[in-house]
């Protein structure tokens, strides 16, 4: 009975996370042809990475972030507002708790608003989308390709934010452009006010995320920052261990060995560093190749093979605008989404959205701080 629990559950898992079976199919097919090698995974980001899913989770039972949404949409009740607010909160929770996290707190609070309101959300899901994406650019942990990038390059946070600032900035403006084209209409509905039951675990957990960002900034050492989380979490709540998205770490381990697999190939040696012999070609290359497998495999890939990493860093994270699959975050308010409404239209409006974006950001970004 356990066994067969077992492989219903192994199956489950490769039916609904693709992107961790392709990652699973490329790190076994490549191992047979280059043997793996354990110091391809960098252990540093998968740590880190953990640590910050726990407080999120943290974060997310302890309905922190939901307060503080409720609290200000209680005092709005404009379609246009609303829309801004949502995106804000995406936009900036994002450069903290990651684009997927800031997507699955937000965009379940949209659906009940719209509920509510009697309103579509699509075109808010879809900005609270491109907000993510983009606010999450700014820090080192606001997405994953930039926590690994951060970490193997081993950059400034100086220079890692002068790079950065430029695209979320501009962001931020286009993001304020589209929102106008949100309805200006009056709206009606009641929200329920959320308590924080638990203030004292909430205090706790906030120190720890604090105490968790030194080491993401290399202030205290990682390994420090993650046996103190796994004591508070042991103490605290033993249930958080069972919120981690440990698919999610595994995609990563299958990544970095089917990355350093592929990196080893001399076809594959030869052919990356004939195409990345400038930094125009690196920023091309980051953006097109974070279209068909999302920015961050082609983070992984590319590191393997230039020093520029300026260029890879912009250009995957604009690349995380495009297709849907750019940005697996994407993937989350999609899912949300078409669980209530039409996801096929969905889509379309998405595309346009976002191809609209890539374009204009690829050509912005190649004019001034490319060339």
């Amino acid at each position: 009975m356990n066994i067969k629990w077992f492989w219903d559950k192994v199956i489950s898992i490769f039916k609904t996370e693709i992107v961790f079976s392709i990652s699973l199919f490329l790190a076994l097919s490549t191992s047979m042809i280059s043997p793996p090698k354990l110091d391809y995974i960098n252990f540093q980001v998968l740590i880190l990475m953990f640590n910050l899913m726990i407080v999120i989770s943290a974060f997310e039972k302890l309905k922190l972030l939901d307060r503080i949404a409720v609290q200000i949409l209680i005092k709005h009740k404009n379609l246009r507002m609303v829309s801004l607010i949502l995106t804000s909160l995406c936009f900036i929770s994002s450069m903290l708790i990651t684009n997927d996290v800031a997507l699955i707190t937000f965009v379940p609070l949209t659906m009940i608003i719209a509920k509510k309101a009697k309103f579509n959300p699509m075109k808010i899901v879809i900005l609270e989308t491109l907000a993510v994406n983009i606010g999450s650019s700014l820090t080192p942990m606001g997405n994953p390709q930039n926590l690994y990038l951060f970490s193997f390059f081993k950059i400034g946070i100086l220079e890692f934010f002068k790079t950065t600032i430029f695209f979320v900035i501009i962001g931020a403006i286009w993001l304020f452009i589209l929102n106008c084209r949100i309805s200006n209409v009056n709206l009606k509905y009641d929200l329920d006010k959320i308590k924080i039951k638990d203030k004292k675990s909430g205090i706790i957990y906030c120190g720890l995320f604090i105490f968790i960002l030194f080491s993401v900034f290399n202030i205290v050492d990682y390994i420090v920052a993650f046996i103190i989380t796994l004591i508070v979490s042991f103490v605290i709540e033993k249930k958080l261990f069972k919120e981690v998205d440990y698919v999610l770490l595994l995609t990563f381990v299958c990544f970095f060995i089917a990355i350093g697999n592929l990196s080893n190939m001399t076809i594959i040696d030869e052919l990356m560093r004939k195409a990345l012999t400038n930094i125009k070609n690196v920023y091309f290359y980051s953006i097109f190749l974070s279209q068909l497998i999302s920015n961050l495999p082609c983070a992984i890939l590319l590191s393997k093979f230039t020093n520029s990493w300026k260029e890879v860093l912009i250009g995957v994270n604009i690349g995380g605008m495009g297709t849907i699959i750019a940005s697996l975050a994407s993937l989350i308010s999609y899912k949300f989404y078409s669980k209530e409404y039409d996801g096929k239209l969905y889509m379309f409006k998405f595309t346009i959205y976002n191809f609209a974006s890539l374009i204009i950001f690829t050509l912005l970004f190649y004019m001034f701080f490319v060339i």
